[in-house]
């Protein structure tokens, strides 16, 4: 990114008699007590990840390609949503140890990165209460976010100096924030109430059945649009799905292709293939698929490369290898100690519930399996600075089976190479160190307990 800026400063040099507007962003600043870790920083989808150089006194600086407009800066620890327009120089400020009371943003484009902070704080702090709202009757949940949307608009029309034509974008965002949080109230009822049947009334959805799913210019802007699109047609692809008996992936796919829009079935079909190619069944007819409907050059060239990457993880193939990784039983452990064993691999982290949930099936097969040519092998993917805190769930909650700790967390070459962008994840591999199954059976899943029948471990 940095090019871009020399490139910029080199054409001044020239002397143009017009001033014309950047079409790239500065953005600089200072961390103090930064922490163990790089600073990046990263598109929304994870397409973009960049080191950012910190000097020792913790500042920093970077030019940013306005291809994109949002951008996330992480220190490994925090990260600072940005959103970026030609001719933004924004500075950013904040102690690391108290991130939330200390982030300070100025320069140009601040106020509206100010405001999206604020706005963002509050949701944070409505998702906090999430055990109690959605325990809410219809009525009662209606009621709070109608109060959470007005808490939203007052903040926006409070906010100075926001530009006219972001202020009328950001009240349909408002808008479509409500109506997304009334369409995630069924699941989420469901699952603080424990009734699995609970279906809302047609009534409680009408406005999010009138919305138009046609708007590009909302859909580029809005996140919370785009979430109530996306809902929209992974409904329709479940109906397909059942209807047709086809693997979800594969309607979801088939769905969106049909989408007379081609910026949203583009990014539909992207976004889709970018988290779930690598979960696919029949990664071959998922890339065909996905191939034949997406016009984007851009984003074909980026899923093809992670399509060759995954032909590597195809059954038989030899499996990516973790070495030296810290054995909480002591010691360092490496995938090559475990030939001659299969190796059922669990990729955690102390702070994922659906990886909590799964304990105590995992508990339950390797209780089953114990002494048999097989060994359980559970690989944490936590920062080192919740190395503790992993040692201290593994005696909590009485882990079973072998117990490691990876080099470097997400960026770990081993959960890499396996391309791995959701936990929890297992895997199998083989006794001679191939790949069985690079996207396993869960332990909670009967069909795994059928796939060890099948190859008489």
């Amino acid at each position: 990114m940095k090019k871009i800026f020399y490139i910029a400063f080199a054409i001044a040099l020239i002397g143009c008699k017009e001033e014309t507007q950047p079409d790239y962003a500065i953005i600089s600043g200072k961390i103090t007590n930064k922490q163990a870790g790089n600073l990046t920083i990263n598109s929304e989808d994870r397409t973009v990840e960049e080191k950012i150089d910190v000097a020792p006194d913790g500042t920093f600086t970077d030019t940013l390609s306005t291809d994109l407009n949002t951008y996330i800066l992480f220190d490994s620890k925090n990260p600072v949503f940005l959103k970026v327009e030609p001719g933004y120089n924004l500075n950013i400020t904040y102690d690391a140890k108290d991130f939330t009371n200390t982030l300070t943003i100025t320069g140009v484009g601040s106020e509206i990165n100010n405001y999206l902070v604020s706005k963002r704080n509050g949701e944070i702090e409505l998702s906090k209460k999430s055990a109690e709202i959605f325990v809410k009757n219809e009525g009662d949940y209606k009621e709070s976010m109608l109060v959470f949307k007005k808490s939203q608009e007052d903040l926006l029309n409070n906010t100075k100096d926001l530009p006219s034509e972001f202020i009328a974008k950001e009240k349909r965002d408002i808008n479509y924030g409500y109506l997304s949080k009334l369409n995630s109230y069924q699941r989420a009822h469901s699952y603080f109430t424990k009734k699995q049947d609970f279906k809302v009334s047609d009534e409680f959805l009408k406005k999010v059945k009138n919305v138009d799913y046609t708007n590009d210019e909302d859909f580029k802007f809005s996140n919370n649009y785009k979430g109530i699109v996306n809902d929209y047609y992974g409904d329709k692809a479940f109906k397909l799905s059942e209807k047709d008996s086809l693997a979800y992936d594969m309607a979801f796919l088939k769905t969106v292709s049909l989408i007379e829009s081609e910026y949203i079935k583009n990014t539909l079909l992207f976004d889709y293939a970018n988290y779930n190619m690598s979960y696919s069944k029949d990664v071959d007819a998922f890339y065909k698929l996905f191939s034949e409907n997406s016009s984007n050059e851009k984003n074909n060239k980026l899923i093809t490369k992670k399509y060759e990457n995954l032909t590597a993880l195809a059954e038989g193939k030899p499996s990516p290898k973790f070495v030296g990784y810290e054995n909480y039983a002591g010691g360092k452990t490496s995938l090559d100690d475990l030939k001659g064993k299969y190796v059922y691999v669990d990729v955690w982290a102390t702070w994922c519930g659906p990886c909590k949930q799964e304990i105590p099936f995992l508990k339950e097969v390797e209780e089953k399996y114990h002494g048999k040519n097989i060994e359980f092998v559970s690989i944490s993917i936590d920062q080192a600075k919740d190395h503790d805190k992993w040692k201290a769930m593994i005696d909590e909650k009485k882990l079973v089976g072998m117990q490691l700790f990876a080099d470097n967390d997400w960026k770990s070459k081993f959960i890499q190479d396996y391309q791995i962008q959701g936990i929890p994840r297992f895997i199998l591999i083989d006794d001679k160190g191939n790949i069985v199954d690079s996207n396993a059976p869960r332990p909670s899943s009967k069909k795994l307990i059928e796939l060890f029948n099948e190859l008489n471990i």
